[in-house]
């Protein structure tokens, strides 16, 4: 047999998080006319964190024998605070940088992921790194194409710091699935942990730096998008990242969760109506080409192989 059905399975969980994700871009954009980079971080957390706990309920009633809580709530804490950093440096760079520029370093985390495992002792095949090299050309295409720039500015910064914080992240939650977490628990811990520590930043960042201290009429006229941001961007796609990634290679997980890139682009498409260029189209490909490469479980192949003979 090549790959069990839980590990197709779990990668099909984070396509749909990668989904999740490119769709929310939209609504994150929008949210941020009105609301500060922190003040969006720790409201969206909070939602995110509240609606999962009815499931941590209903699930722990019905599962006789669940994951130690100490447990997931201590990688939680963890994982929160990588997750907090990670986002708000985004945040932040989303106020001065372009969207494509934004998408294409922050999805930098594809290349960043295995070149950390190595240090980790984390085994990457041959085809995974030219699927990576294939992803990266992708992005390119459909974030900056031939006619961007790289003009490094403070924003681009706090991009690459993000990118690098988000790799970090992955291999966390890795590690934490390795310690048999209750996924549900862990990711409602972190977006609580996130808010907690985004909000320390909201007077002295949004106040006092952006002056965009925020009201009740501002974060009411951005409380659909953080509806959207919160339940779903973070709720439900954090959740499905947290279980997806259980027994899937971290390269490979980055690498379906980077598709977000073309999901922001059909969306901004369908939603704000933004026509795809020649460039767009082609990185969609690219992209796509990429992800299936990395789906080929040549081990496994090899194993198969060597039985028949």
């Amino acid at each position: 047999m090549l790959k069990s059905s839980k590990t197709i399975r779990n990668s099909l969980l984070l396509l749909l998080t990668a989904i999740i994700w490119g769709t929310s871009f939209v609504a994150q954009s929008a949210g941020m006319q009105y609301i500060g980079p922190f003040t969006f971080s720790v409201i969206r957390y909070i939602l995110g964190g509240s609606v999962l706990i009815p499931v941590i309920i209903i699930l722990r009633k019905k599962n006789p024998d669940p994951p130690d809580m100490k447990q997931s709530i201590k990688y939680g804490v963890g994982c929160g605070l990588i997750l907090s950093a990670a986002s708000n440096f985004q945040q932040m760079a989303m106020l001065k940088a372009s969207a494509g520029k934004a998408g294409f370093i922050t999805a930098l985390y594809i290349i960043l992921v295995p070149i950390i495992g190595i240090f980790l002792k984390k085994k990457t095949s041959p085809i995974i790194w030219i699927s990576v090299l294939l992803a990266v050309i992708g992005l390119y295409f459909l974030c900056i194409g031939r006619n961007g720039s790289f003009g490094f500015v403070v924003s681009d910064i706090q991009l690459l710091i993000c990118a690098l914080i988000f790799s970090f992240h992955i291999l966390f939650i890795d590690k934490a699935n390795e310690n048999g977490v209750d996924g549900v628990v862990m990711s409602s811990t972190q977006f609580y942990v996130a808010a907690i520590s985004s909000a320390f930043f909201v007077y002295p960042m949004d106040g006092c730096l952006y002056n965009m201290m925020p009201n009740l009429e501002l974060i009411r006229s951005a409380f659909p998008e953080l509806c959207y941001s919160g339940f779903m961007a973070c709720g439900v796609a954090y959740t499905l990242q947290i279980i997806g990634q259980d027994g899937v290679n971290p390269t490979v997980a980055s690498l379906i969760m980077s598709l977000e890139s073309v999901v922001s682009v059909i969306s901004g498409f369908l939603i704000l109506h933004q026509n795809l260029k020649t460039d767009e189209i082609i990185g969609c490909f690219i992209m796509f080409a990429a992800i299936l490469l990395a789906q080929i479980p040549v081990d496994d192949i090899k194993k198969y192989i060597n039985k028949k003979k």
